[in-house]
């Protein structure tokens, strides 16, 4: 029978196991998901069964770039302690993970995982760490006549810069991402700050001002004034050059002829996971204890 992608999305969920042998139990026990489950715990491929369903809000971020710097990938692998992060065989995995996806050009952290051989990698990670490791999300970047620039904070923080233009140069793609990293801007341009964000922020603002007793033009001009000096924080190219405070990040880029920026991406390990309350050390061991 044909076997569908959302069973075999469920079945790896799961279990862990891999896409392929999640696809072959299906289509030997004609679609089952209970029987699939006990033919790969027969086949010892559900190992990691209930690692599978554990937080993992450690990890790294790992970077690719093309030796031509019109490309580059950045991709967040997870696991779930600070010192499986700092394995060797977790990091070569994911290293070699972000360069395969640039290499072949993928979009999706999903995409890496149909590789038959980074998924087997996965796996055996898995069984012999002792815990949940997955490759979370991956977003690839690319530039026409330009450059792709790139920083990783200590593993944890990384970005991508796309800087168009032929005066744009590596260095000045890493400072720019440099400084993404530390500065965390929402957008690239002020006129790229929603309007909804906005309207939102100026009822605040005049909330906050209705008390204030001083009349109502200069009370609009304090709110205006409050409004761009909000943009500016959130706007890529209105904030302050971390390296350089006294010129902005779009007076730093101006000062290439004809470069831009026309998007970043910014990764940072575990940001959004819902992560466990953590319990205290003796209720921690006494769970490994009981094999839970």
């Amino acid at each position: 029978m044909a076997i569908s992608a959302q069973q075999v999305k469920e079945l790896r969920e799961r279990t862990g196991a891999g896409m392929m042998e999640c696809k072959t139990v299906l289509t030997e026990a004609d679609g089952d998901i209970e029987a699939a489950i006990d033919l790969l715990r027969t086949r010892g491929l559900a190992k990691a069964d209930k690692k599978a369903g554990r937080v993992a809000a450690e990890g790294v971020i790992m970077t690719a770039v093309s030796m031509d710097q019109k490309q580059g990938v950045v991709l967040e692998v997870n696991c779930e302690t600070d010192f499986v992060a700092k394995n060797d065989d977790f990091l070569a995995l994911a290293k070699d993970c972000a360069e395969q996806a640039l290499k072949q050009g993928l979009k999706e952290a999903d995409a890496l995982l149909a590789n038959a051989e980074i998924e087997e990698r996965r796996k055996t990670l898995v069984s012999k760490l002792g815990e949940n490791i997955s490759l979370r999300r991956l977003q690839h970047l690319q530039v026409n006549e330009g450059v792709i620039g790139a920083y990783v904070h200590g593993s944890r923080i990384g970005v991508l810069v796309a800087l168009e233009g032929q005066a744009a140069t590596g260095e000045l793609g890493r400072d720019v991402a440099m400084h993404v990293a530390a500065a965390r801007p929402e957008v690239v341009h002020p006129e790229q700050v929603s309007a909804e964000r906005l309207a939102r922020e100026k009822d605040i603002l005049v909330a906050q001002a209705a008390d204030s007793g001083k009349p109502a033009d200069i009370v609009e001009k304090m709110i205006s004034g409050r409004l761009n000096k909000l943009i500016n924080e959130i706007a890529l190219t209105g904030q302050p050059f971390v390296k350089d405070p006294e010129r902005t990040v779009g007076q730093l880029v101006n000062g290439h002829k004809g470069v831009s920026v026309t998007e970043f991406v910014r990764f940072e390990v575990g940001e959004g996971i819902e992560k466990a309350p953590v319990a205290d050390f003796a209720t921690e061991v006494m769970a490994q204890v009981r094999g839970s």
